[in-house]
This record gives structure tokens, sequence and C-alpha cells, in this order.
């Protein structure tokens, strides 16, 4: 839901858009795969559509990380030749960006409360699941946002939680850009943990377990006195939950920070 539009030399004023799009550098194709046709105007129709072709693509990068996201492999998962692939999505980029704007339709969205506080809570937790659920999501999040249909509807549906508080647009978009970089910066601490226990074959305890003389250590040295405290006293890293509490107590405080910045009088 990151929106950070910006504009650009030539643009209309006030509007942060360029008057006319340019083509991608030396190909004539537009950057944006929902400016291209999904059908040709003449000529048989389509053996295959581009649901079919994210959804092989999703599948993919499921299983095997965004780097296996490769246009000859979803041509074979979908069944068709890589050059055929191309005439229903040019380049990779725009079949990242596909991939991206599908994800954000699993969403499903609740009707507003007319509490801001429960709505943006929602969304936090829907859009961690959703990265939790794809974790290869995370990289493309934090890349330039390609305004597909799917993104759209969720961006359209962050801002009116906060609309009609008396906020101007760019704070709305200050405060939406914070509580998602919260969401996505605790997803991809838990997904690095995850990596790293695949990798090494050893759950957090036994890590903790394995680093505890070096932690000891130290401690002894005297050096570090807010590592001592972290060691000693911090009771969430050992609670069971502890990833889920500390996401949730985290995240209360976002929206504590949210409320402070609202004008006195909103809801």
């Amino acid at each position: 839901m990151t929106v950070t539009p910006a504009g650009e030399a030539g643009s209309r004023p006030g509007s942060g858009i360029p008057e006319d799009a340019e083509p991608m550098p030396g190909t004539g194709i537009s950057p944006v795969v929902w400016m291209l046709p999904e059908r040709p105007a003449r000529g048989p129709k389509p053996a295959h559509s581009r649901d079919e072709i994210a959804a092989a693509a999703i599948k993919i990068a499921d299983a095997d990380g965004l780097d296996a996201v490769t246009m000859r492999r979803v041509a074979a998962a979908v069944g068709c030749g890589t050059m055929t692939l191309y005439r229903y999505v040019p380049t990779k980029d725009h079949l990242l960006d596909l991939i991206a704007d599908v994800t954000a339709g699993e969403i499903e969205l609740p009707a507003l409360s007319g509490d801001w506080r429960a709505d943006l809570r929602e969304i936090a937790c829907l859009q961690r699941a959703l990265l939790m659920r794809h974790p290869w999501l995370a990289g493309l999040q934090s890349s330039r946002p390609s305004f597909g249909p799917n993104t759209l509807r969720n961006v359209e549906h962050g801002f009116s939680i906060l609309d009609n508080l008396g906020l101007t647009i760019d704070e709305m978009m200050i405060m939406l850009n914070s509580l998602m970089a919260y969401v996505l910066g605790v997803a991809v601490g838990q997904l690095a943990e995850q990596e790293a226990q695949r990798r090494t074959g050893l759950t957090a305890e036994q890590w903790q377990a394995w680093m505890s003389p070096y932690v000891r250590k130290l401690m002894a040295t005297g050096q570090y006195p807010m590592f001592n405290r972290i060691i000693a006293d911090a009771a969430l890293p050992h609670r069971e939950n502890s990833a889920e509490e500390g996401f949730r107590l985290g995240l209360e405080r976002i929206l504590d920070g949210i409320a402070a910045g609202l004008p006195a009088d909103a809801g």
C-alpha cells in the first residue's frame, strides 16, 4: 500500500504525472502492463490469460523464490513457448508487476467500522499475513509501486480509513506509509529467521543455546550494559508467541503515533 508517486519535469502542474508516459527505452513498449491490451484487437482468442500466467509465476515463487521466476519456466508451467509468453507479458518487469498486484487481490478488505484505529489494525494484520504467505513479496513491495487494480483498491481502502479526520493527503500518506513500513520490517525479520532456521537447521532455541557461551563472555566484560539488561531482563524474546506478541505491541505503538498526529477534534 506504500504510495510515493514523484513529480517529473514535463508533468501537469500539481499532478506529479507526466503528460505522456514514455515507452521503455529501446522497446516502444509501455512500462505499465495495464496500459497494454490483454488480448489483440484482431485475430484468434488468446489461449492463456494474464491471471493464468500470474498464478503460474506465483506458484513458482512460493516454491523456489523470486529468482526462480524466469520467463522460460513460467512458459513451461503455463504450457506455451517462451516467445509466446512474451506476447502476454513483454518483459519480466511486467510479469513482476502483475504478480505483485495479483497477490494484493488476495486481501479480503473488511467494511470500514468507523473506528480508524481498529480499521488500521485490521489492514496491518492482513498485510502481514500476506507477506508471510508469500516470502518473496517483501522484495517487490520495497520497490516502486505499479498501481495495478488490486493495489489501487487497497490504497483507496487505506486512505478512506483516515479520510474525514481533518488530515491533508500528505499527512495521510505519511501515516499509512509508516504503518506499512512497520509491517514490512517485522515481516522481513520473521522471514529472515525462518530462512536462518532452514539454512542452519537450528531452531531459535537451539541457536540461543549455541550462542550462550559467547553471550556470557560478553556480559562478563561489563562493556555493554544495555545488552546485559536485554539478556537478563527481557521477557518477550523467550515467550512461546514472541513474534506475534511483539508485532501486536509494536503495532499499538505505531497507532499511538498516528493518534498523536490527528487533530484534537478527530474521532
